[in-house]
This record gives C-alpha cells, structure tokens and sequence, in this order.
C-alpha cells in the first residue's frame, strides 16, 4: 500500500516519471492538467508515490483543470456522434461494450449485493450491503408496493431490485436491461431467492417494452443513458406504461447548475471512459420540466448526493482490496481507471458537482388519490422493515 501521510508540495516527490517523454509536464511549482496526469497513470508513464485517493484530494495542490487536445479529439470522434446519434445499435454498442465486461469485474468494487446506483446511509457506519438494503427497501416504500401488484423496473442491471421486491414485498416484478450478462446473472439471482415464479429479468432496450400497463414503475439511474435528445419521448413512454393510480420512482444522476471547470473536466472523463452516452445527467430542473411536460405530478425530490459519496467511498475501498485479482484478469490500465474514476467521483459528489435525486410522481389527474402521501416515507424517516 502506498503511503497515506499528507503529501509533499513537491509534484515529484508523489510522482515517479517512468517515461522522459511525458517528464516536462511534472515540474516543481508548475500545475499539470489533470487529464494529461489521468492518461499517464492509466498508461504506465507515471507512478505514484502515495495513494491515489490521497492525491486526488491534493488534487489543486499539483494540478489544473485546463482543456488539452485531448478533449477536442474525444468531442468530435465519440461525444457528437453519441449525443446527436443514440439509435438503439449505438446504444446496445456503448451499453454492452461497458455492462458486458463480465460481472466479476463490477464485483470487484459493487460487492455482494451488485447494486451500480448509490445506496442509502441511515447512520453512516453501515457496510455497504447494509446500505444498499437500506436503499432496497426505502426504494419500495417510497413506491408503496403491496402484495400482487405488477412493477417494471426499468435498467434493472443485475436484478437485485426485482429480486428484492419479489421476495420481501410480493410483487409480480419484471427488469429489462440491455446487458446481457447482467440478466443471465439477474435471473440466476432471481432463482436463488426462490422468486422465479414472480419476477423475472428480460435482455431488452427500453424502446421495446411492449405496451402493457404496470402498477408501479421504477428507473434507477438508466435515464441518463437514454441521451437528451430522447429523454421527454422516455418520459413520455413511461407514462404510457403506468397505470392510472400508479406511482413511478425515478433516481437519476444530476450535476449542479451552472458550468464548472472541475465538473466539465470530470465530466469528459466519465463521458470517455466508465459511462459513455449517458448525456442525460443534467440539473432538477430539465428533469422535472420534462416530467411535467408528460403529464406527471412531482410528489418529493429528494438529494442523495452525501450518499453517492459514501457509496463510492465503499465501492473505491472494495476496488483496492480486489487489486491484484483485478491486475490479473483485466490489466494495469482497466484497474488505474476505476481507481481514478471512483477516488475522483468520491469528492464530487461530496462537493454537490455531481449528486442523485430520488423523484417520486404520480400522473396529474384530478381524480388521483393524493391522501396516500400522508405518512409515507421519506430519507428523514426510520421506519424500513427488517
């Protein structure tokens, strides 16, 4: 393990230059443009001295966030044509290209419960299986799911929600996801919570879902997948899949309003490596027009931004356990990148850059029953079954 004492002033004294190519961008006194200090390390033209998260939030100590040439390549020849494109044969590309590396690699940082979206903290010292169980029930809750009735979440991942609704508060569930070593692994999930009679996970894009009504519909950080250019039709789809008395739970990744250097950067990291297409991560407030915009009534937003970052903190803490199997399997490169990915993304989100909103909303009908929000849960309340 690295060191983990407060870092030197000195750039040289936490990075090892092993490629005199790169050697004149790390001087004593002189900030480096973290992108460029990013594609050395994943690339082997650099070490370091201490431990990355410890240097990472050092980071304005030794770098900068200036665009290089870099970004303009990636901008033209990935992020155009991703954005503007997004047809379901990009999509499952990118999608499965990302999802379909094989599920040992998530395990390495998800851990048991293979839960890719921020779990939920009551107290804070919880492992994450705890957490993300918090998070598994606050989830249905916040739907009020009963007995019998019909949910369809929709990016279901590894099924782990599916299996849990099933299981804990009978419902019939069905997940569909693009990836399919995320259903193959889902459904065996599935048959070994002895649930396979009520819940079942379906390899499908969500353009696909064939028009049928459910009583509740869940979306947990998917939508930023679908792109800006197709979110309000995706609003819109949803609420054709809901029956009128239902409730549909979106949990969505936003960034804070405004442009920022650090968020612009971080952002064309994300974009190019770990979620390439999800373009849709965007303030509340293009979320909850185009909600609006659909027919939907907001019924509470809620920020679990604080949790993300104790989320990751726990996946990035998983990561380094697991770097040698990871090393082995996979290569310097692919590890360095998560490593990047989730020291960095820790600190985002606890600077509120980046966060998540758990949006519930019901159709905008008069005739809706409103008095069912009285007493229900939110993140404030304790009251989750066992």
């Amino acid at each position: 393990m690295a060191s983990t004492v407060p870092p030197s002033k000195n750039i040289l004294d936490v990075i090892i230059v092993r490629d005199n190519k790169v050697a004149s961008r790390y001087k004593n006194g002189k900030k480096t443009p973290i992108t460029l200090f990013i594609e050395d390390y994943m690339n082997g033209r650099v070490d370091l001295t201490i431990d990355v998260q410890l240097l990472m939030q050092h980071r304005l100590q030794y770098f900068n966030y200036d665009l290089v040439g870099h970004h303009a390549k990636f901008v033209f020849s990935k992020l155009i044509p991703q954005v503007t494109i997004h047809s379901k044969k990009q999509d499952e590309a990118i999608v499965r290209s990302h999802y379909d590396r094989r599920n040992d690699f998530f395990k390495g940082f998800l851990g048991e419960r293979m839960i890719y979206t921020s779990a939920y903290f009551r107290t804070g010292a919880e492992s994450l299986t705890e957490a993300q169980d918090n998070k598994l029930n606050l989830v249905s809750e916040k739907m009020q799911l009963k007995p019998g009735e019909t949910l369809l979440d929709i990016g279901c991942g590894w099924g782990t929600l599916v299996a849990h609704t099933a299981k804990y508060f009978g419902t019939d569930s069905t997940g569909i996801s693009i990836a399919q070593d995320g259903v193959d692994y889902a459904n065996a999930q599935i048959a070994d919570w002895g649930v396979s009679n009520s819940a079942r996970c379906l390899q499908m894009d969500y353009r696909a879902i064939p028009q049928k009504k459910y009583n509740k519909v869940s979306c947990l950080e998917m939508a930023e997948h679908v792109g800006i250019k197709n979110f309000q039709r995706f609003m819109n789809q949803i609420y054709g899949l809901l029956e009128d008395d239902g409730i549909f739970y979106l949990q969505i990744a936003g960034l804070k309003a405004g442009i920022h250097r650090e968020s612009l950067i971080w952002g064309a990291f994300m974009s190019e490596y770990i979620f390439p297409g999800a373009d849709a991560s965007m303030p509340l407030s293009f979320v909850v027009a185009r909600l609006e915009r659909a027919g939907f009534e907001i019924h509470s937003v809620e920020n679990i931004g604080i949790h993300y970052s104790q989320t990751i903190q726990l996946w990035y803490n998983n990561w380094m356990s697991n770097r040698d199997a990871i090393y082995s399997e996979y290569g310097q490169w692919w590890y360095r990148c998560w490593e990047i990915f989730l020291s960095w993304s820790v600190d985002i989100a606890k600077q509120g850059n980046s966060t998540a909103f758990q949006i519930v909303c019901n159709k905008n009908k008069i005739d809706y029953n409103r008095r069912r929000w009285i007493g229900t849960t939110n993140l404030g309340e304790h009251d989750f079954r066992v």
